[in-house]
């Protein structure tokens, strides 16, 4: 499968581009590729899919959001985020974004359509945590989630009429699904054209309901779902699943489910950013005298030499022993940050050799320790 093209890239504008300047944008790559101008053209129908499923993210605020820190794993990635993973068809896009079209195809917004799509109904989302450990993490995983929710109507098939005939066209919008309004002001006469109220856009009406769901199409139930999770995420990531919410009235498209990330907490490991740091406390003798010791990884233990002379607050730094990056750009590190233990009693023989020992000369003075403290000093090792 090829790889996704950035969405800034596909519209042809600056990561900094308005919202006005991204819907321009837009309606320019949409009409140059629209089906009605490229018949038969299975390569600007992939363009035209393409331009929709980048606008559909660039013109959310939230979703904008999720992908310039995220990238396309921000969109859900493998867990089925953006048009083409949600399997979004042509009627789809022209139903969601139509307006932006206007009038340039026969009137509609798209096959030529002397009139409006009708409404669709769309059920709501449902947002859920998912709590990862640094393991789950590293890897990624697959999460098998039980979600209950409103699911299609199992008698009527999500219809929510009794069966294919008890259907009749509404009389009020004469099937088109919206009412055209004539009213007079000080500029003239205007029209304005809004959804039917009686059919709710749909253009038909029930006239025999589902004797289960009563008319609604939809009941209480329960979903077992499997969502990928990309190796590399990050407390308070989103990922949407398309498609996988709510089921909508009258069979309508159903809403997303959007899986919020949680980290737990690891009692050894501090993550930041795809760094892991761990505070080593060693003794007094090992950090005069060298000597290997034990610290905690992601998937286990790893031993580490201690230098002879080794004072607090150095850090000593595991390479591709961190967190991989979310878009695939390497792994990040394990810091190990050194600190001394100091008894907090000695015996009487401990403190006669201690006493020794001061009177020894590379006892009798602090040479060769830095004046910073550990914070300074991380700082100037970062940078």
């Amino acid at each position: 499968m090829a790889e996704k093209r950035d969405y800034y890239e596909v519209l042809g504008v600056e990561r900094n581009a308005d919202a006005d300047t991204i819907k321009k944008a837009y309606h320019k790559a949409a009409i140059k590729y629209h089906p009605d101008k490229n018949p038969g053209d299975k390569e600007a129908e992939e363009k035209f899919k393409e331009a929709a499923e980048a606008y559909d993210v660039l013109s959310n605020e939230d979703k904008r959001a999720r992908y310039d820190k995220f990238g396309h794993a921000g969109m859900g990635g493998a867990a089925g985020g953006g048009f083409s993973g949600g399997g979004f068809s042509m009627e789809d896009i022209f139903e969601q974004f139509g307006d932006i079209f206007g009038g340039a195809f026969g009137g509609g917004f798209g096959g030529g359509r002397s009139q409006r799509s009708r409404t669709v109904n769309r059920g709501s989302d449902i947002r859920i945590t998912v709590k990862l450990s640094l393991q789950e993490i590293s890897e990624g995983v697959t999460k098998k989630l039980k979600i209950n929710k409103t699911v299609a109507c199992d008698k009527c098939g999500g219809s929510g009429a009794k069966d294919s005939s008890s259907y009749a066209t509404c009389t009020q919008c004469n099937g088109s699904g919206y009412v055209i309004t004539v009213q007079n002001s000080f500029f003239g006469r205007m029209q304005t054209q809004s959804v039917c109220p009686t059919c709710g856009g749909q253009g038909r009406i029930i006239k025999e309901k589902c004797s289960k769901c009563g008319g609604e199409g939809t009941e209480r139930g329960q979903e077992i779902i499997e969502v990928k999770i990309p190796a590399g995420v990050s407390d308070g990531m989103m990922l949407t699943v398309r498609g996988k919410g709510n089921a909508a009235r009258n069979g309508g498209v159903s809403g997303d489910l959007l899986v919020v990330i949680e980290e737990e907490h690891s009692p050894e490991l501090i993550r930041d950013g795809n760094d892991l740091i761990h505070n080593l406390n060693i003794t007094v003798t090992t950090a005069l005298l060298g000597g290997e010791v034990e610290v905690p990884t992601i998937d286990g233990k790893a031993r580490i030499k201690i230098a002879p002379g080794t004072h607090a607050g150095k850090v000593l730094r595991l390479r591709g022993k961190g967190l991989p990056d979310v878009n695939g750009y390497g792994r990040g590190d394990i810091m190990v940050v050194v600190d001394i233990t100091i008894p907090d009693e000695l015996t009487k023989e401990e403190r006669k050799l201690v006493e020794q020992l001061a009177e020894q000369p590379n006892f009798k003075r602090a040479s060769g320790v830095e004046s910073q403290n550990i914070f300074e000093r991380m700082k100037n090792f970062f940078r």
